[in-house]
């Protein structure tokens, strides 16, 4: 499931564009399995979007924490600020990529009658926004997808001690 929004303001200087997309993805996995994959800050294979971070194994997530990332798109790093977290609820990131671009992206946790469902929202804003929508678009799309597959995978490693998970990001085929 995903929504959009697309708004044109225009301030005293220049044209602010926004960019808003929300994706969700049905997990069997639990809240505290998928909770804990969002908060390894340090293990990022799951993720389409961020290749690594130089945070260190065990780091605890909590506001006001900065670390730095890479991501798979463009090898520049950029700075993550955690802004909120309500443990294995939500946790809301804001990513400094270029000046001209603000990113915030929130991940929410909900168990449900069905399964545990994980969104993944982002709000690009500047006039830079329609142009890195563009890059990372499918990308997205695919961020509370992956999130469940490897939050599954790992269950399944814990009970079965057998399965590897997949290292496959977004642009395999």
């Amino acid at each position: 499931m995903s929504s959009s929004l697309f708004n044109f303001n225009l301030p005293e200087r220049g044209i602010s564009q926004t960019v808003v997309r929300t994706y969700q993805a049905l997990s069997s996995a639990s809240v505290e399995e998928l909770w804990n994959k969002i908060t390894d800050l340090e293990d990022v294979s799951w993720h389409p979007i961020i290749g690594s971070t130089n945070v260190p194994y065990g780091l605890v997530v909590k506001p006001g924490l900065i670390y730095q990332a890479f991501t798979r798109l463009i090898p520049i790093p950029i700075q993550i600020f955690v802004e909120r977290v309500r443990p294995q609820e939500a946790l809301s990131i804001r990513i400094l990529v270029l000046p001209g671009l603000e990113e915030q992206v929130t991940y929410q946790i909900e168990s449900t009658v069905c399964g545990t469902c994980v969104s993944y929202s982002v709000t690009l804003r500047g006039w830079l926004a329609p142009l890195l929508w563009s890059l990372m678009r499918p990308c997205a799309a695919q961020v509370a997808l992956k999130l469940a597959q490897s939050a599954e995978q790992s269950m399944l490693q814990t009970t079965s001690g057998n399965l590897k998970p997949s290292k496959r990001d977004c642009f395999d085929f």
